[in-house]
């Protein structure tokens, strides 16, 4: 179906589009009965604004892009929830891209916001995110930006995240205050941030204690349930078992669940697990998941609130803000 426009609008009234656009912005140099005469026109066509034709007009949008690397996952979906509350009451729309984990499909997305010329982006970057050139275009431009979650350490931007190394170290400390002394950790991808500072959380936890970590007790991969699977079972394979496994996240802490069960190990008694993110399934399971509970709702919401005091107060100094986490202990611990 073809969108009506200004000029069918003219047309119709047999007067200049530039006497339509003033008209529809009630201009004082336009006649009320005038300003009449084309809004009911406009509402018999079923005229809308062009966004884009207003944007390129005024210099301005009230559309936020959003970039996050699946919206499958619990998280992001939570985070992307808070992110579009705060942009309605705040009078914004926002346009969401996914970059499914790849850099390069990120890179895409961005180009396509900066072209629809959006007021500002909120970003959590994708698991192979190393060089961020495609950002440092978006803060060239001066267009607000704001991560959250993931992030990019060196860039002077906003940002909203946890302190992933304390929550770590805080999870595995539990671990070990119940007496579990042989702990793995199912990591995520080596260079990924969030998952350097979990890591680093874990061996520090560990060294404290002064037990030691096997070579293949720390498993490297990625941040999906086969990969969780896939560590345990590799573990399960060299006849090396832990009795605690603590995971970078909850799908991967569910692909080891998985696994472990049909090894025919028992949670916790022979094998104890913990996640990380608090995922709505977590809580289901069988026996329920012990997990970190990450502010995902409420990480879109502060990350939304920056941005839009960045776009609306032009601020310039970036905004850090941490949230806090909570474990929550069930009956997989």
């Amino acid at each position: 179906m073809k969108h009506s426009t200004i000029i069918d609008i003219a047309k119709k009234l047999r007067i200049s589009p530039s006497t339509v656009s003033r008209a529809l912005n009630d201009h004082p140099d336009i006649k009320k009965e005038t300003k009449e005469l084309v809004r009911k026109v406009a509402q018999e066509l079923h005229y809308t604004p062009n966004p884009i034709a207003i944007s390129l007009q005024s210099n301005r949008t009230t559309t936020i892009g959003v970039i996050v690397p699946e919206i499958k996952h619990d998280f992001f979906a939570s985070a992307i929830s808070g992110i579009e509350e705060v942009a309605y009451q705040s009078g914004y729309t926002i346009i969401l891209c996914q970059s499914n984990e790849s850099v390069d499909r990120e890179v895409v997305n961005t180009n396509v916001l900066m072209q629809h010329r959006v007021a500002g982006i909120i970003a959590s970057i994708s698991q192979n995110t190393l060089k961020w050139n495609h950002f440092q275009d978006v803060i060239k431009r001066k267009i607000p930006l704001v991560f959250f979650d993931r992030v990019i350490e060196d860039a002077a931007v906003s940002s909203v995240v946890i302190d992933d190394y304390r929550s770590a170290f805080d999870a595995v400390s539990y671990l070990i205050g119940k007496g579990y002394k042989k702990i793995a950790h199912f990591s995520g991808p080596s260079k990924l941030g969030i998952c350097i500072k979990r890591r680093d959380g874990y061996i520090d936890a560990m060294k404290q204690h002064h037990y030691p970590i096997p070579d293949n007790f720390i498993c490297y991969g990625g941040l999906h349930e086969q990969d969780g699977y896939s560590a345990m079972d590799a573990l399960i394979q060299q006849k090396t078992l832990p009795d605690a496994i603590f995971a970078i996240n909850d799908p991967v802490a569910i692909g080891a669940f998985q696994r472990i069960r049909e090894a025919g190990y028992r949670i916790p008694k022979d094998i104890a697990i913990m996640g990380f993110s608090n995922n709505k399934i977590t809580n289901l399971m069988e026996p329920p998941l012990t997990t970190v509970d990450q502010p995902s709702f409420e990480m879109g919401r502060s990350a939304a609130r920056i941005l839009v005091q960045t776009i609306e107060e032009g601020l310039t100094e970036p905004c850090h803000l941490v949230l806090n986490t909570k474990l929550i202990i069930r009956g997989s611990t």
